[in-house]
């Protein structure tokens, strides 16, 4: 290796668990400065420090690198609130999911799931724990509870209700590019929870 190469790469990040720590970091900027079409294993072993075989060995291809990468930055599960109203717990599922989505990584996240990456099996089922599974853990520990307290009429379907409260949300973020902030994680749940109580969101 010449020292030129070398002194291209960031400092020496060794093995293992340190190792991985590093790429996946080093993969998630790299989402966000230049994308995912301009995404290259070189460049992520250049910002990781550490050699391009070993993210080949590792990871295979660079759809498990990205993969693992976002699934890695995104592991915390979104926390299912129980504050005792429907209201509230809706309210801090939809702050959860603005801050989540309007940092750098999130914003990565989102144009990674809606570009052609997100076809290849890797990426396709990244996008479906991500966006689907974790919000599906929610549903029915809120929705049941709050049907149990009369909160919402009976037969409330708990995915279409959370759907209801994500869809402004995510319009805002992929096709208008309008500020989102609280404010409007709180209208989004009061659009969800007023289409309930007219029955719009029943199970069929």
């Amino acid at each position: 290796m010449s020292a030129e190469s070398a002194s291209q790469r960031g400092p020496a990040v060794g093995r293992g668990a340190r190792m991985r720590v590093a790429v996946l970091a080093a993969t998630i900027t790299e989402l966000t400065e230049t994308g995912y079409a301009a995404l290259t294993v070189d460049a992520v072993a250049r910002r990781a420090g550490v050699h391009r075989t070993t993210i080949h060995r590792n990871w295979k291809t660079s759809d498990r690198l990205v993969a693992d990468a976002l699934t890695h930055h995104f592991a915390t599960d979104i926390p299912i609130p129980d504050t005792g109203a429907v209201k509230d717990d809706l309210r801090a599922l939809a702050w959860s999911l603005v801050a989540a989505l309007t940092t750098h990584a999130g914003r990565a996240l989102l144009a990674t799931a809606l570009s052609d990456a997100a076809r290849t099996p890797d990426l396709a089922e990244t996008k479906r724990v991500l966006f689907e599974d974790r919000f599906r853990r929610a549903e029915p520990p809120v929705v049941t509870r709050a049907v149990e307290r009369g909160e919402l009429p009976a037969g409330t379907d708990p995915g279409e209700l959370l759907k209801a409260m994500v869809a402004p949300v995510c319009f805002r973020l992929v096709f208008t590019g309008e500020p989102v902030d609280e404010t409007t994680a709180d209208r989004a749940v009061h659009v969800a929870l007023a289409a309930a109580q007219t029955r719009a969101l029943s199970a069929p």
